[in-house]
């Protein structure tokens, strides 16, 4: 059996999306595609697809992580571009890679998420994202299936700063826009929360809905205190793999050839 990792995007309107209709569209690519999967045991068998930690709805993203097992060996990159002829736009496959390691889930420790608040100017972001930074606690609550729940939005925070708007866009609005780097804790911070949290220090209230993306997600490096790409370990192993089989090869072929 053989196991895939793909990398995929919720662009556009497609942020929207909710992880269930996400899966109805990937297992029907899955069917056009001809993928041969491999199934469940038991009286109601589904194919072997392992989502991992999934952003919420109606924030987009440029990585989103799932593995899926096939029970005959498939070129990734072939498969890739299968499955995206097969995916509605903005749901698009980006990167595809055999697993060779294991615990992608293990890798998820922190993403990047882009927040971009229309009819914020930049000034009053910087001073928020100040008295966030400077804080030591920032509680704030959230609604959960047991009722509200308080916790502090500020430990999970790696790094929060404004960047510069990009240069080709119109100056005739208000519009800032922060970087947040977040470790994946328990309970789990999200962006929302940092926003409520930037409203509790500063009284920041976006007249508008924050647009969110999650730039990237992957394992936290401590020294660099970057988020590293969470398919680099199967890439490194790939060759390393090939050269293991090689010589494997080459051993066994005296063998061969002395009984031929």
């Amino acid at each position: 059996m053989q196991r895939i990792r793909l990398r995929y995007t919720k662009r556009g309107r497609l942020r929207f999306t909710s992880h269930r209709d996400f899966q109805r569209a990937f297992e029907r690519a899955l069917r056009r595609s001809q993928v041969p999967m491999a199934y469940s045991a038991g009286f109601t068998p589904h194919p072997k697809v392992s989502y991992a930690n999934a952003a919420p709805t109606g924030t987009g993203s440029e990585a989103e992580f799932l593995e899926i097992a096939l029970t005959e060996a498939r070129d990734p990159d072939v498969l890739r571009e299968l499955l995206n002829d097969s995916m509605p736009d903005g749901l698009d496959i980006t990167d595809a890679v055999e697993a060779r390691t294991s615990g992608l889930a293990d890798r998820l420790t922190a993403s990047i998420w882009e927040m971009r608040l229309d009819g914020v100017g930049p000034e009053e972001a910087e001073k928020a994202v100040a008295a966030f930074n400077t804080a030591e606690t920032v509680e704030v609550e959230r609604r959960t299936k047991n009722g509200m729940r308080t916790f502090d939005a500020r430990a999970a925070v790696v790094e929060l700063r404004t960047v510069d708007l990009p240069s080709d866009r119109p100056g005739d609005r208000a519009c800032a826009i922060l970087r947040l780097v977040v470790r994946h804790v328990t309970p789990a911070v999200r962006p929302d929360d940092v926003l409520s949290g930037l409203r509790v220090v500063a009284d920041l209230a976006p007249p508008v809905a924050a647009a969110v993306t999650r730039l990237a997600q992957g394992l936290f490096d401590e020294e660099s205190g970057t988020v590293t790409d969470p398919l680099a370990p199967d890439r490194e192993a790939a060759p390393a793999a090939s050269t293991t089989a090689t010589g494997t090869a080459v051993a066994t072929a005296p063998e061969g050839a002395g009984s031929a």
